[in-house]
This record gives C-alpha cells, structure tokens and sequence, in this order.
C-alpha cells in the first residue's frame, strides 16, 4: 500500500483519538484564530473548527483519488467503510466521543463512504459495453 491509497479519513479519527486518551478533550475549544472582520463581527477559530477544515480537505483529496482507476479501488472503499464503523461504534460507546465535533467528522466520513462507492459505481457504468 502506497501512500496515495492509505484512507485518509483516519487522520482526524486518529487526532481526536488522541486527545481522548490524552484527556485533554478541551482543548478542541480553545480559541486558536481570533480577528476583527469589516463588518465589525470577531472571527475566532477553534481546535476542533481546525480540525473539520482540515477533514474537509481531507475529503476533498478522498474523492478526487475515488474517480481514478485503479486495483486498489475496492481496497479503499474498504478501508473507509472499516473507519466509519470505527466512527460509528466510537460515538455510540465511547462518552468522550459524543461531541458535535467528532460526529461532524463521523459524517464527514460517511460522505467519504457514500461518494467513493457512487464514484466507483458510475466509473463502473461507463466502462460497461453492451454488445448486440
């Protein structure tokens, strides 16, 4: 497995995991960007804000490795439906998990899911040739 095929999905899974057995689950609400906008509202950005963003990017990149082609496909897919479940029995038995930040990221995940399977399936389609 290469690098381009390791779920990146288990990066933010892995960093709030972290600081769960760290115990230091608060720091996701420290204030880490604070300014001043035009309108005159403060912006401020917390840790666990951070570390949506950073999934989000995360997901951007998953689907964009989701429309190429390639053997390791289904291995992804996997991989990813194997993190969601993580996800999921984390966030129903784990009480540090039961936070809005960690079911973003949950969701986040079953967009991830949801998107490689249908991207797979449509590349799938089109490579299907009907002969009369």
């Amino acid at each position: 497995m290469t690098l381009i095929n390791f779920p990146l999905m288990l990066v933010p899974f892995a960093v709030y995991n972290f600081f769960i057995l760290t115990g230091e689950l608060n720091h996701f609400e420290d204030v880490i960007l604070r300014f001043d906008v035009l309108s005159g509202a403060s912006f401020t950005l917390s840790m666990g804000e951070l570390l949506i963003i950073i999934s989000l990017l995360l997901l951007y990149t998953e689907v964009l490795k989701a429309t190429r082609a390639a053997s390791w496909g289904l291995i992804d897919r996997l991989l990813s439906t194997l993190i969601l479940v993580a996800y999921l029995a984390e966030f129903l038995l784990v009480p540090r998990a039961g936070t809005a930040t960690f079911f973003i990221l949950m969701v986040v995940t079953l967009v991830d899911v949801a998107a490689g399977y249908s991207l797979s399936i449509r590349h799938a389609s089109r490579n299907l040739t009907i002969e009369h």
